[in-house]
């Protein structure tokens, strides 16, 4: 069984938007550079003094991610995702 980075599917931050459901959560989505695949990623938002960083990109494990079978979300993934790669390092805080 391995446990090697090279297992996991860098991502990159495609969309972040607040849940109409509940308050105080963002959801941040992550996807890659194809837009054929994405990662899911709730955050609440507690107070302001528990700093947790959202980077540019992650590295995913393949069995949490989901397939984007919408074109034009595909698209728009692939774009944004391609955007982040060229202009940010994997673990700029965005």
């Amino acid at each position: 069984m391995s446990n090697s980075s090279t297992d996991r599917v860098r991502v990159w931050l495609v969309e972040r938007t607040y849940s109409d459901d509940e308050q105080n959560l963002i959801i941040l989505t992550y996807a890659t550079p194809d837009g054929e695949r994405y990662f899911r990623k709730e955050r609440a938002l507690t107070s302001f003094t528990d700093v947790r960083d959202t980077t540019a990109a992650i590295d995913a494990d393949p069995g949490n991610l989901g397939t984007v079978d919408d074109p034009d979300l595909r698209e728009q993934y692939a774009a944004e995702a391609s955007r982040m790669a060229d202009v940010h390092d994997p673990d700029d805080v965005i």
